[in-house]
């Protein structure tokens, strides 16, 4: 399980940029770092229950990075680096299978992929997308244009017809969803190599998470509706 060290409640007041949040703590405005630079204007209302995690650097400018929000009965996790960390455990743990020689951040070609491992002898190669975006349990992804993320299917495409076993894997940074579509409406191009990659032996996965207000773990496995 990831948990996270000293956790504090708090309430959303603002977001001035990407980087940082106004938290009131215990009575006091406090200047949080913001662990995901996506617009995530869905999960931060103004008044919103959030949680966040004390910096172990003292003299770091920001006391607080800003973890997990409560939307409606969810409470969801917000840390875009959550998911990477929960992915190693699952397959560490055996989510896929008994896999040998998993590593992570590895390159192939001009591509650099969040985990590489053997499954079955199978050389493999794995990426991670967290997903944080959720309208009445559908989730999508993702929720601002990635270039970035296109140009990881492609790789993954092309890795898969050179005799790779190749995953994308969704981590729902929440529990109890639907199910999970790519996000035609803000950017079509993911959604066509989402299409393409699949098409061409890409294995599409989405597992959501439990989610505590210091935790996260990957659970189940939920549906992803590739058509339009």
């Amino acid at each position: 399980m990831m948990r996270y060290r000293e956790m504090v409640a708090g309430i959303f007041r603002a977001r001035p940029n990407r980087f940082i949040a106004h938290v009131e703590i215990d009575g006091q405005t406090q200047v949080c770092h913001v662990k995901n630079t996506g617009r995530c204007r869905e999960l931060l209302p103004v008044g919103a229950q959030v949680w966040c995690e004390v910096a172990d650097n003292p003299n770091r400018k920001t006391k607080y990075d800003l973890i997990t929000v409560r939307k409606g009965h969810r409470l969801i996790n917000m840390d875009s680096q959550a998911p990477n960390i929960a992915a190693g455990e699952w397959l560490a743990s055996g989510g896929l299978g008994p896999i040998e020689n998993l590593r992570s951040e590895v390159f192939h070609e001009d591509s650099r992929f969040d985990f590489s491992f053997t499954l079955n002898g199978r050389p493999c190669l794995l990426e991670v997308k967290g997903v944080t975006l959720e309208n009445d349990g559908v989730c999508a992804f993702p929720d601002a244009p990635t270039e970035r993320g296109a140009k990881h299917l492609k790789g993954l495409a092309k890795a898969a017809q050179e005799g790779f076993r190749a995953y994308v894997l969704f981590v729902i940074q929440m529990e109890g969803v639907a199910y999970l579509h790519p996000n035609d409406a803000t950017d079509p191009a993911f959604g066509q190599a989402l299409r393409e990659a699949a098409a061409k032996g890409v294995q599409v996965l989405a597992m959501d998470c439990l989610v505590t207000e210091d935790s996260m773990t990957i659970n189940n496995p939920v549906p992803v509706q590739l058509e339009r």
